[in-house]
């Protein structure tokens, strides 16, 4: 033979060996294919339908080769595979999608996407996936109802491309929401939701998914890409996860025949049945296939450090010091370091220990200078902010002793962990509010003060030992103070249910927020202030009412709060003069204009809660109009135009009776006259309210109203809580002109 054929014969030789069955065991079972197309199939799935190349029917791949290159797909159905590996399959997406043409006709209809991958299948939606919508007014549904029970959904909302940001799935343009382990059956529908004709330039189209979370990222430009369904379906595939042993577990399978764990695998139960193999740490291969999981040779990526010699052993490794060295000899360790001598190792440690001792004494020195420091602060905080007067009061007036508690700085630091961001309650013009929870559990409202006027010092004494003393159920409780900081602490009982402000402007709709308990916090609120204006030690005017100062208790029950502003009035006088404080909007006009502060102060700002609470507007508004900024002047000018009912709110339409609504709105004008005189005392708000209140217990009134010929507001104004007829049967029938996009379940093996 001549020597220039040796070359082709030993490449021929090495294709052929390349080629054979042993070539691919690793991979596939012998005999047995291991590639479809551009897709490798690991045991124990196979390659043909009834070849006997998987573990089980279930996991046999079809491998269809009309296609170029070839496709696979999940035994009989029509799922496409386009990756897989021992324990887990991508396969194709599929979308439920909805697109509008620019006057909002419907150019593209497949809302409802859906697969079933078989109740006895061993395939379940992996968790790895999310649920995701991408669009502009759109909702979608999803429900799963086989492998285990799950419905829910997401809602994406926006009103142009500024309310979005890139890579952020949070709502706008974009939602996304987790899926439970152990799904088998996927159902969802999508729902546009109005008019899509604002919105079409820069969002035409609406689109849920359900896909592996690390293959998409949202970016705004997915709203104008005519290719993102097409895209997406190529490019973020479904995780399916996938068990053997047919519902068993690992104990009832390792007892039978068919265990298919190898050597050096772990069997690891899969919730929902069945069970899963993996290699062991230092062990990599086929769990499933002969001779299952082997040894991975660790030395060959080098771990050792400098001076070291690698070891392999099975499932790990050893690094060896070499002589004269010692140490775990580990790069990502201590390494291998010389040996040194007895002596110079003793002195080494005698010198280690004598200046780690040294150390440990300075930083307990400086502590104590410090401490020392922080106390003599302290105490000067105490003495400047008032503390000595405020104990002398207290020593001489046995009550206040008990009712007033003085808290330590240390105390409130750690009840607030010192004063942490998470611990905010809220922010005001006087300070800052935090929760706090004391040492035996209470949870506190703690309000740290902005300033302190220092010639005011004996005033505010007075104020606190007067506050604690009030005890009215609708009135926040001042439980004590602390002196100890450079601005005094005050500490009030915690009232958990947010305030009047939040609940009208954001509970309108909800069934606990009906206009009997509108009416019944208002009245709440004029009694705690009536209280406070004549039933208490010495009169307090707030000062500062508005809704944001009104808390609700979880049983809805109002509470009035801050007193950062507010004035004790000697009882020999009616007024006091006073820097004016408070909020624009609720603010009394004439003791803005003259700094006389009065009681009918707080009935002023007591009428622009009074006409909150009917209308659901704000106390300022942003208009060009100036007669509607002011919400005081806006509800009288409508009162006097003979307008009211187009500005109420429409609950309180719906809900409350003529006799009510025009007895509290003439209560409100009232209460906001410019002449303080004109108003009337917090007494008189507090009894006509209650009057108002008893009118909602009596049926018979709005019967006689409507004999007398004066229709109820609620049937003048039903047409506006009227459902359209359409909408109504469209949510009841749970139908919503869609079209079904389905993959088909995959069928029982035969």
């Amino acid at each position: 033979m001549s020597h220039a054929l040796f070359p082709s014969v030993f490449l021929f030789l090495f294709l052929l060996l390349s080629l054979s069955p042993s070539a691919t065991s690793s991979v596939a079972k012998p005999n047995c294919e291991s590639k479809c197309g551009n897709i490798t199939v690991p045991y124990p799935f196979g390659i043909g339908l009834n070849s006997g190349c998987s573990i089980s029917p279930w996991l046999a791949v079809n491998c269809n080769s009309s296609f170029d290159p070839p496709k696979a797909f999940i035994s009989e159905s029509n799922i496409e595979i386009v990756d897989m590996s021992i324990n887990e399959v991508r396969v194709k997406n599929w979308l439920a999608s909805s697109c509008f043409d620019r006057f909002g006709a419907k150019t593209l209809d497949l809302e409802i996407a859906w697969i079933s991958l078989g109740a006895e299948s061993p395939y379940t939606f992996s968790d790895k996936n999310r649920f995701t919508v991408v669009g502009c007014h759109e909702m979608a549904l999803v429900r799963g109802t086989l492998g285990r029970n799950y419905t829910g959904g997401c809602i994406s909302i926006c009103s142009s491309p500024e309310d979005m940001i890139d890579g952020e799935c949070t709502g706008a343009g974009c939602c996304q929401t987790v899926v439970p382990k152990g799904l088998k059956n996927f159902n969802t529908t999508l729902i546009p939701l109005g008019n899509h004709t604002a919105i079409w330039s820069f969002d035409p189209c609406g689109h849920a998914f359900l896909g592996d979370a690390e293959s998409y990222k949202f970016s705004i430009a997915d709203l104008n890409d005519p290719g993102f369904r097409d895209r997406t379906i190529d490019n973020v595939p479904v995780v399916l996860d996938v068990t053997v042993g047919e519902g068993s577990g690992c104990k009832e399978a390792k007892e039978s025949s068919g265990f298919a764990c190898l050597d050096n695998s772990d069997c690891v139960d899969v919730e929902g049945g069945g069970y899963r193999c993996l290699c062991r740490q230092g062990f990599d291969g086929n769990p499933y296939l002969s001779p299952g999981c082997t040894d991975i040779d660790e030395c060959e990526s080098d771990p050792c450090g400098e001076h070291a010699i690698c070891k392999n052993v099975n499932g790990s490794f050893k690094c060896v010091c070499k002589k004269g060295y010692s140490g775990d000899g580990k790069k990502t360790g201590s390494g291998c370091m010389k040996k040194s001598g007895t002596s110079t190792t003793k002195v080494s440690l005698g010198v280690s220990f004598g200046l780690l001792a040294l150390a440990i004494g300075i930083v307990v020195l400086i502590f104590g200078v410090k401490k020392r420091k922080l106390m003599k602060q302290r105490e000067k905080f105490f003495v400047q902010n008032g503390g000595v007067l405020l104990k002398q009061q207290i020593s001489s007036n046995e009550q206040s002793m008990k009712l007033t508690k003085i808290f330590t700085a240390e105390e409130l630091e750690k009840a607030t962990n010192n004063y942490a961001e998470d611990r905010i309650l809220g922010k005001g013009g006087y300070g800052t509010v935090y929760k706090g929870i004391l040492r035996d559990h209470q949870v506190v409202a703690i309000k740290k003060s902005k300033v302190m006027d220092q010639t005011q010092i004996e005033q505010f004494i007075n104020e606190v030992i007067i506050l604690t003393q009030v005890n009215h159920r609708n009135v926040v409780k001042l439980l004590g103070c602390c002196l100890e900081a450079d601005v005094p602490l005050l500490v009030y009982e915690y009232v958990s249910n947010n305030t009047l402000f939040h609940h009208i402007h954001n509970s309108g709709g909800m069934p606990w927020f009906s206009w009997d308990n509108r009416l019944r916090i208002a009245a709440e609120a004029a009694g705690a202030l009536s209280y406070l204006h004549s039933a208490a030690g010495m009169p307090v005017i707030h000062r500062d009412v508005k809704s944001p100062n009104i808390l609700l208790d979880e049983y809805y029950t109002a509470k009035i709060a801050d007193f950062g502003a507010s004035r004790l009035v000697p009882i020999d006088q009616t007024m006091v003069t006073t820097l004016v404080q408070g909020t624009l909007g609720y603010l009394d006009p004439e003791y803005f204009h003259t700094g006389q502060l009065t009681e009918k102060s707080d009935v002023y700002s007591f009428g622009v809660v009074l006409a909150e609470l009917m209308t659901a507007r704000k106390p300022l508004s942003n208009t060009k109009n100036d007669q509607e900024k002011s919400l005081a002047t806006f509800f009288v000018m409508a009162l006097k135009e003979d307008r009211l009912f187009q500005i109420l709110d429409p609950r309180v339409l719906k809900e409350g009776s003529i006799k009510q609504i025009q007895d509290v709105a003439k209560l409100v004008k009232r209460c906001v006259k410019m002449n303080s005189e004109d108003r009337p005392t917090m007494k008189e708000v507090a009894m006509e309210l209650e009057g108002s209140r008893k009118l909602s217990k009596h049926p018979w009134t709005e019967q006689q109203l409507e004999e007398e010929g004066v229709p109820l507001m609620r049937e003048q104004h039903s047409d506006l809580y009227a459902v359209p007829e359409q909408m109504s049967s469209d949510f009841s029938t749970g139908q919503h002109s869609l079209n079904s996009h389905m993959i088909h379940p995959v069928n029982s093996p035969r």
